[in-house]
Parts: C-alpha cells; sequence; structure tokens
C-alpha cells in the first residue's frame, strides 16, 4: 500500500524523491518530499482540496497523470497514442506491447507485465456496469470501492473485455482546468522555440496535448477554445494564418500557468 500511495503520488506530480543530503545522502536513503502542486491542493492547513472534493482537482489530476513523457505506462500510452474509441482488453495489451518494443529497442518484453499494467488502467479509469441485483445495504468489499477517476467518466466497461471511450466536449472539464493544460502544453512546445503560437491540429491531436489528454472532440475542443477567449480576453486568441487554426496565448501566462489554478481554487472557496 505505501509503495503505491509512493508511486501513484509521484505520476500525479505530487511528490518527488531524491537523494538526502549529508547523513542520508551517505545511507543511500531516498527521500520523499511533496512538491508545489501537492502543497497546493493537499496541505492538511492550506491546501485549497485536501480530501479531493472538487471534480476539477480530479480533471487536474488527470491531466498531471498524463502529461509526462519520461516514462510509458499503460493510461499514458492510451490517453497520448491510442485513437481507440471501442476497444479490447487483449488488443490494448498487444499495441502497447509492440509501442514499448518499439521505444525500447528491445526484441521483446513480458506479455505479463503489460497485462498487469493494463488491468490497473482500466480498473483506475474505467466506470464499471452496476450489479443487478444487488441488496441496498450490503457491505461491499473494498477491492469495489472505485477510482476517484472513475467520475471523470472517459472510460466505460462495456462488458466480456471490450470498453468504450468516446470523443466529446467534456461538460464536466473547467475551462480554467483546460486553460491550466493549454499553457502548460504550450511551455512543452516551446521549451525550445520562439514560437508563440500553436496549431488547433496539434493541440487536438498531439501527445500530451489538451486534445488528446482530455479525449475531445474536435467541435468540444473548438468550444472550450472560443470560452477561453471570451472569459481570459487578452490572454488568449485565435489567430488565422492562410486558412490555418492557431492559438497563441500570452507569454506571461506560459511562463506562470499556476496562477490559473490560484484563481480556479479561490473563486471556489
Amino acid at each position: 500500500m505505501v509503495n503505491a500511495i509512493k508511486y501513484w503520488s509521484e505520476s500525479a506530480q505530487l511528490t518527488v524523491s531524491s537523494r538526502g543530503g549529508d547523513k542520508v545522502a551517505r545511507t543511500g536513503e531516498v527521500v520523499q518530499s511533496i512538491t508545489e502542486m501537492g502543497s497546493f491542493l493537499f496541505d492538511e492547513n492550506k491546501g485549497y482540496d485536501p480530501f479531493l472534493e472538487n471534480l476539477g482537482s480530479v480533471w487536474l489530476i488527470h491531466f498531471l497523470l498524463n502529461f509526462d513523457d519520461s516514462a510509458l505506462t499503460a493510461y499514458r500510452y492510451f490517453f497520448n497514442y491510442s485513437s481507440s474509441s471501442y476497444f479490447e482488453k487483449t488488443k490494448l495489451t498487444a499495441d502497447l506491447a509492440e509501442k514499448t518494443v518499439g521505444l525500447t529497442g528491445q526484441d521483446s518484453i513480458k506479455t505479463a507485465t503489460i497485462k498487469k499494467d493494463v488491468d490497473c488502467f482500466l480498473a483506475t479509469y474505467a466506470v464499471r456496469p452496476k450489479v443487478a441485483g444487488a441488496k441496498k445495504g450490503k457491505v461491499v468489499d473494498e477491492d469495489y470501492f472505485s477510482s476517484p477517476l472513475t467520475e471523470l467518466g472517459l472510460i466505460r466497461d462495456a462488458g466480456r473485455g471490450y470498453y468504450q471511450c468516446d470523443l466529446t466536449d467534456r461538460p464536466s472539464l473547467p475551462l480554467d482546468i483546460f486553460f491550466y493544460a493549454v499553457a502548460r502544453y504550450f511551455q512543452f512546445c516551446h521549451a525550445e522555440s520562439t514560437v508563440s503560437t500553436v496549431s488547433f491540429e496539434d493541440l487536438l491531436a498531439k501527445p500530451l496535448s489538451p486534445g488528446r489528454i482530455f479525449k475531445l472532440s474536435e467541435a468540444g475542443l473548438g468550444r472550450l477554445l472560443d470560452e477561453a477567449v471570451v472569459r481570459f480576453k487578452g490572454q488568449i486568441a485565435w489567430i488565422d494564418s492562410l486558412g490555418l487554426k492557431q492559438v497563441a496565448i500570452d507569454s506571461q501566462l506560459m511562463e506562470s500557468p499556476f496562477e490559473l489554478l490560484v484563481d480556479y481554487y479561490e473563486r471556489q472557496v
């Protein structure tokens, strides 16, 4: 359980592990510390959502889990590379194994390892069908507890090993969380570039983009960008260059997108 908490908190960029200094460094002990994001959300005294009650926080954690290209996992593969809307678990496992072999250059990889990762991913995200005949008040084993990420409705268990993930406009995704994701994606795109715009197509379909991670339809992404242009006037704008739809955001916002989260949570208080 402790290792699981450590893994998920680090994957969601809420904590980070490092070698300690002085005495700790000599023993080789790894020290885990909370990140700025972890403190911002979960600090028991000043955290904005210590009990994860705000659905916007769940959307934010989903984004942070998948906005990472340092290590490929089943969930990062699905939300960044897979275009399947209706898929079989065994096919997803095979596709992920093939992708992993391609990225690592290994001749093969243990299918059992990939299968366990896919099982964990689906258990974390997929909304399970209601069990017919379940009695009210019946004690449920903790293995049946749902992950908070199932609340997003991104994946539905269709039964018999099949799953559904539709591209939609995600009405429960707060505009502020979406815009934060856009700003982070701009940071990623322009880390080694002076270009200040991103095309609509890249925002929709490139790995690590908001369109990919939130599984947005083309209409859904357009709606959210239109609403962002209206709400965050002067910070984001449409640009039409030779018929190519592009988006530009304020350079200062690109440097400090965290302020978007502060504004969002301040309004929730």
